[in-house]
């Protein structure tokens, strides 16, 4: 006979980035080493492209995508701009092995300056050990770069999903992402079902549309310039800490 106490939440939700794992470094040095390092692939798999143009191409190019992502949010993987970039270099059609090895390359640099946040692993276990249901719902261009970077956390065994943008289609905080993740959970109810997260402008919104509960974790959270007291980005609750949790479920 199961003698813990009933849950408020026994459904979690999280984000990744800055949410469970956190970037440590510069990101537009990092941003440039992982360019130069996905050319470099790319030249040493014979593909003739100038080391200085096409890493300032990919990057204007990917700009451009992401702003459509983000007033769509419909998602263009890190695939799809690396084919467009090429494309616009006179390289229509690329082998996709040879995409892979180049994105690969561009990953592993930034990989490494990731690091899970210090309360993460004991929060996880925590809720686990309460009886709750986890998973991972990321907005990211790349879905193996994230089952990459949870790896390298180590957190996989505490989830039962770890669905990105890259694989759903759509980006937090469009309804269909956390529709996709939930049909793990067929028999959860939208009031049994706490999202947690850093961007109020994905996480929050995303939970809001759907009827689900959210905790704001604001100890990486960045200025988003929302406006003061819209309702479509309001939390249910504000943690500022990983380790805060357990108490709200």
């Amino acid at each position: 006979m199961d003698t813990r106490p009933a849950l408020r939440f026994p459904y979690v939700i999280f984000d990744l980035g800055s949410t469970l794992i956190y970037f440590e470094g510069d990101w537009p040095s990092v941003m440039s080493d992982s360019l130069r390092a996905c050319t470099r692939t790319l030249r040493e798999l014979g593909y003739r492209l100038d080391d200085q143009a096409f890493p300032q191409a990919y990057y204007a190019l990917n700009q451009e995508y992401y702003l459509q992502r983000n007033g769509t949010f419909v998602e263009f993987t890190a695939e799809h701009v690396l084919r467009a970039a090429l494309s616009a270099h006179s390289v229509p059609d690329p082998a996709p092995e040879h995409l892979l090895s180049a994105l690969k390359s561009m990953y592993a640099v930034s990989q490494r300056y990731w690091h899970v946040e210090p309360d993460a692993h004991t929060s996880l276990q925590a809720l686990r050990n309460a009886g709750c249901r986890l998973g991972i719902v990321s907005n990211a261009s790349d879905d193996a770069d994230v089952q990459t970077l949870v790896d390298q956390a180590d957190i996989r065994p505490y989830f039962d999903f770890i669905l990105t943008s890259a694989v759903a289609g759509v980006r937090k905080p469009n309804p269909l992402i956390f529709q996709q993740a939930l049909s793990n959970w067929p028999e959860a109810e939208p009031h049994q079902v706490l999202m947690v997260g850093d961007m109020r402008s994905a996480d929050m919104a995303g939970a809001n549309l759907l009827g689900l509960s959210s905790a704001w974790i604001t100890r990486r959270a960045a200025d988003e310039g929302l406006p003061t007291g819209d309702p479509r980005y309001q939390p249910t609750f504000t943690i500022t800490a990983l380790s805060e949790l357990p108490a709200l479920v």
